[in-house]
């Protein structure tokens, strides 16, 4: 079985997600880590995130590895752990750049496919119910107000001690819902039998369990 858990920026998809996985005993793939570690490598290696060429063919030879295990998962990019790495504020402002060009996501995508060609996942990412693997069982768009979602992100990151202002997080969020309900290449969208799942003002406890109940449901 594959639950395909899709939506916008900060809706929660990677909490609710492995939440989720684990609730069902099944694996968790996270594609937005994907496509952040191969941001954070293009920047390092100063590719340029508006060639998709040279992107893809970095994502081509330098596949992304990830590992689940009882601490979560953790992101493996040419034998570095770059799980937090991922998560800083540069690799945030480029990557929907870097995943809106079609060389870039027909290689990751290829890649996804395989891995959820075997066993049972909870996968969550921009376009898992409607690009990636569209006869998934579960689908559900999980997504929250703008404001909602810049408190979670400003959150995050002031629990990880960065000073970050608000407002700009929540301009952000704004760009990045422009960008991928926009792009060309898979663009975000509510897939074709997907249940909306607005979890603003909403707990994860709650969210988790209505999503597992689903999926429970249709595996009885």
């Amino acid at each position: 079985m594959i639950v395909a858990i899709d939506g916008p920026a900060g809706a929660g998809k990677s909490t609710v997600a492995r939440a989720v996985a684990d609730a069902l005993g099944v694996g968790y793939l996270d594609t937005g880590a994907m496509y952040r570690a191969l941001t954070l490598v293009a920047l390092r290696d100063g590719v340029a995130t508006d060639d998709g060429p040279a992107l893809a063919d970095l994502a081509r030879t330098h596949p992304v590895s990830l590992e689940n295990g009882p601490g979560g998962v953790r992101v493996m990019m040419r034998g570095d752990d770059v799980t937090m790495a991922i998560r800083e504020g540069d690799v945030t402002a480029a990557v929907s750049e870097v995943a809106a060009h079609p060389e870039v996501r027909g290689e990751m995508v290829a890649r996804q496919r395989q891995i959820l060609e075997h066993g049972d996942w909870v996968c969550d990412g921009r376009d898992i119910g409607s690009v990636v693997f569209p006869e998934a069982e579960v689908k559900v768009f999980l997504t929250a107000s703008v404001d909602e979602r810049a408190r979670r992100r400003h959150a995050e990151l002031v629990a990880r001690g960065e000073r970050v202002d608000l407002r700009a997080i929540r301009d952000d969020v704004e760009r990045r819902d422009h960008a991928d309900s926009s792009r060309a290449a898979s663009p975000l969208v509510v897939a074709d039998g997907a249940v909306v799942v607005d979890t603003t003002g909403i707990g994860i406890d709650e969210v988790v369990g209505r999503i597992a109940s689903m999926a429970r449901e249709l595996a009885a």
